[in-house]
């Protein structure tokens, strides 16, 4: 709350073309909404017209390390690239299988 002004400011001279929303807290300061991270990752939003990826923290790979975790950030990365028309390989498509 106490940076959101700074945050939003930062974004509209930035203008992006996604934005990615890294962890609880990050999407609570950026949309105002709660709920349980596996639920919300994975998703599309938008932030002031703006797409926005949800996805898990980086701290919370750190405490999971499980593969399963770790492949669904890698898989909401890939939707950011495609989101963002980069090319995604089939190498990295099946990187986790």
């Amino acid at each position: 709350a106490t940076c959101l002004g700074y945050l939003i400011e930062q974004i509209e001279v930035i203008e992006p073309k996604v934005i990615v929303a890294l962890g609880a807290t990050a999407v609570e300061g950026l949309l105002g909404a709660r709920g349980a991270m596996r639920e919300l990752r994975g998703t599309w939003r938008s932030f002031r017209e703006t797409p926005l990826m949800i996805t898990y923290h980086p701290s919370y790979l750190l405490r999971n390390q499980a593969q399963s975790e770790r492949r669904k950030v890698w898989e909401d990365m890939l939707a950011v690239m495609e989101k963002l028309d980069f090319p995604v390989s089939d190498r990295q498509k099946s990187y986790f299988q």
